[in-house]
This record gives C-alpha cells, structure tokens and sequence, in this order.
C-alpha cells in the first residue's frame, strides 16, 4: 500500500513552506475546531492476516459456488486466462483515472487505444469510444446518437434483453424520446410489422442479435427495412458471437453496441462490466465519452492523446447530448488484454466450442428427455426448451452443483458456454430425466 501515497514527509514539508504554513493542522486553519476529531475512532483493534483470511473465508463460504453454469441471459461463465487477471492486477492499472494529461498517461491511454481497435475488428465499424458503463447503457446511449430534429421515436425489438429495455425507456423518458416495442413472432422480431411501423418521424430501431431467446434474427434484411425508412439501424451484439457471425457493418449497422462482460470478465455479482460503443465514420462526432487517438510528437514518436471528447456534456447539463463523462478503463483494459491473449483464433474457437456444446445440448434433451426447442431458428449458445415442471428441475439441478438455465414463460432458457464439459451436459441430462421419470409416476 505504501505506493499509493503520492508524496513523502520532506515534500509535504517543502510545500508547506511554499505556502508559507508551518504544519498541516495550519493548512485547516478556516475548519472550526468542533471538526477536527481529538481521540482515536472507536475502532476495533487489528487482526492479524491468518484472523482476517479466516474471517473471510467464513464469509465467503456463506457463497452458493456452482460447479457448473447453464445460465446466461446477459451474463455470461467463460474461460479467461490467467494472463488477464496477471496483467491488469497490477497496481498502475488498478488506480489509474481518467487521462487528462496525456504526458503522463501513455499507458492507459494506449491500453484505451488497443481496446477501440480490436473493438472495430470485432464489429467490422470504423472508430469505437473508450466504453460506457454497461451494454444497457450503451444500447440507450446509442439511440440518443440517432436522434434528429423530426426523427424523435425509437423502435426497439421485443426479441430484446428485458433490463436493456427498460433502461432505454429510463434513458429516453429523460430526453423526450418516445420508444415503441416492434413485437416478436414466432422468437424473431417482427420483419412485417416493423416495416409497417416505421414512420418520417423514426430516429432508429435496436436489434439484438442474437437475440435474448437466443435465436439469430435476419439483421442484414432488418437493416435494409430500416435505412428504406431513413432511421438508423443499431445492432446490439455479443462480442463472443461476433468472432463467427457476420459483423454489424456486413449487417448494415450504423452504430454497433454490446455488453464486454464475456470478455474477460467475471460474473461478479452483476458487475462492474462494460458497455461498448462502435460506428460508421459519419457518425464518429457523435460518440458518447472519449475516443483516443495516436498521433506523434514534437520528434516524430509515436504518442496517444484524447482525439474526441464530448466535453458539452460537462458543462451543458441537461442540454447535452450525454451525460456520460467517464469510461470503464480497467474494464476496457480487461477486455483488451483478453481479447489479445484469445487472438482472432482463440476467439473463434470459443465461439464454436459455444455453438457446439449447445446444439450437443438441445439435441440430447430432445432425443433423451422428449422436451423440444421453442423456437426452430438457429441460434448460437442459448436456446429455449419447453417443459412441465421447469421449478422442479432447476431446484434438483442446484441440489447437485448446478446452476440450470433461467425459467421463462413456457420452458427454461438455457445457456452453454466453452467452459461445460460434455461429461458436465451428459450429467445434467441424467439429472433431469430421473426428475422427469419421477413427475411421471406422480
């Protein structure tokens, strides 16, 4: 910990000459002395590290660990290597802010720099920001970009992850932007209705893909819909996806946004994850945040600097476009630094080990427990089975150290990562026959 003090005894004292104070008490001369505390706080007396490990691991046993995870649905269990948490562990990396002087900031601010460019490789977009704080941030920030005079209703399918929409509808509640949910059919966005709904008066329509059933929707014909009504057409993705699927800009997409939490980072409770940003070179000015750019200096080395920043946003309050006024660095970083250990190699293999797991998956439910898919469209790694007694059989699962997929209307949305074993899906199957056997004889 001591590094994290900025100044030794001998500068302090230096600049408090420079001030022409004597001690810091002086410095506090105008706080009134009722403030200043005279005895210790009543604090507990230390422990020892064994004391405090021993408490913590009370605690942290207190944690339901499941051995495997067959859930997803926005938060996602995958493999991360240990050179991720080896490099971004590192002290410089856990206390840096934001970059303001660029002189002293060369490291974050390339690390930014590396993050927006596999970004555009992921997504196929011309240019990326620094990140937002989450992918449903990310998905309202991007409607905001799409707004124009006359252009002020957003359309957002219904084949979207729940919490993203309803923090669009917090988002454009705020600005006065009327959003419209285009219904699904048959677990896909609606192509007929959202052709008919489409209005002059369109700033944009999200699509996620693939979407929260986990089925792959028609984004290339879905773009075309939207750009033949002069709106923006936005694709949320997710970035493991993406290293097999066709990008957002083959897509159409004009801005391409998503949740960076399988990237490296851990489930975590829920967070801290990342939301990124990316989009066509026309739109660049109006990217939320910070971009950072290379350039070079006075004697021709390369350097990074911030190239954009929004900076109406800090002082134009509610008049701005955005009131995002930070980004996810360590996260950023993160995801960074994971998506080159993975290279595009590692990458697709991922994703195909994704895809394969969960087609083994489905397939075995279907040929050994007799439940069928919900919907018959392709999908990536999650999918919806239907089924009787959806709460018996997640709770039996958990009984046995397995977390089972999310119960939804009508079935169970299941979720297989690279990091199942199929040793771990033959065991889940065997699990839920002998609960389905047992519900029979009931």
């Amino acid at each position: 910990m001591g590094t994290y003090i900025p100044t030794t005894e001998a500068q302090r004292e230096q600049m408090l000459a420079a001030a022409g104070i004597s001690s810091m008490r002086e410095l506090y001369a105008n706080v009134p002395e009722s403030m200043f505390i005279r005895d210790s706080l009543a604090l507990p007396q230390g422990k020892s590290e064994l004391e405090v490990r021993a408490a913590v691991t009370a605690m942290a046993d207190k944690n339901k660990v499941f051995r495997t995870i067959l859930r997803g649905a926005g938060a996602y269990n995958h493999f991360i290597p240990a050179t991720v948490r080896s490099i971004t562990s590192r002290e410089e990396f856990v206390t840096a802010y934001t970059p303001y002087q660029a002189e002293i900031s060369q490291g974050i601010l390339q690390s930014i720099f590396e993050y927006q460019t596999m970004i555009c490789m992921l997504t196929g977009m011309d240019v990326s920001n620094a990140s937002v704080y989450d992918g449903a941030a990310a998905a309202a920030e991007a409607i905001t970009m799409c707004r124009e005079r006359g252009r002020v209703k957003a359309y957002i399918s219904a084949c979207s992850d729940p919490q993203v929409i309803q923090t669009v509808q917090t988002y454009c509640f705020g600005s006065g932007t009327e959003v419209i949910i285009v219904p699904e059919k048959d677990g896909h966005t609606d192509t007929a209705a959202l052709a008919e709904m489409l209005g002059e008066d369109a700033a944009c329509f999200y699509l996620q893909q693939p979407n929260y059933y986990g089925q792959m929707e028609e984004a290339a014909v879905i773009g075309d819909i939207v750009h033949a009504a002069g709106a923006k057409f936005i694709m949320g993705v997710n970035p493991i996806a993406c290293a097999v699927m066709r990008t957002p800009y083959e897509c159409g997409a004009d801005v391409a946004v998503g949740e960076g939490q399988p990237l490296g980072l851990p489930l975590a409770f829920g967070g801290p994850y990342l939301g990124f940003m990316a989009c066509v070179r026309s739109m660049m000015r109006r990217l939320p945040g910070r971009i950072v750019g290379q350039t070079t200096d006075v004697e021709g080395t390369r350097g990074f600097v911030l190239t954009l920043t929004a900076r109406e946003q800090h002082i134009r309050r509610e008049k701005s476009s955005s009131n995002i006024c930070s980004n996810q660095a360590l996260c950023a970083f993160t995801a960074g630094v994971y998506m080159a250990s993975m290279g595009e190699k590692g990458m697709k293999q991922a994703a195909i080990l994704c895809m394969s797991k969960a087609h083994y998956f489905a397939g075995r439910l279907h040929n050994d427990v007799g439940w069928h898919l919900k919907y018959d469209g392709e999908f990536f790694h999650e999918f919806i089975t239907l089924c009787l007694y959806p709460e018996k059989v997640l709770e039996t699962l958990e009984e046995h150290g397995i977390l089972g997929g999310l119960p939804v209307e009508g079935g169970i949305l299941w979720c297989v990562t690279e990091v199942v074993t199929k040793e771990e899906l033959d065991r889940a199957i065997d699990i839920i026959r002998e609960v389905c056997a047992d519900e029979a004889d009931i």
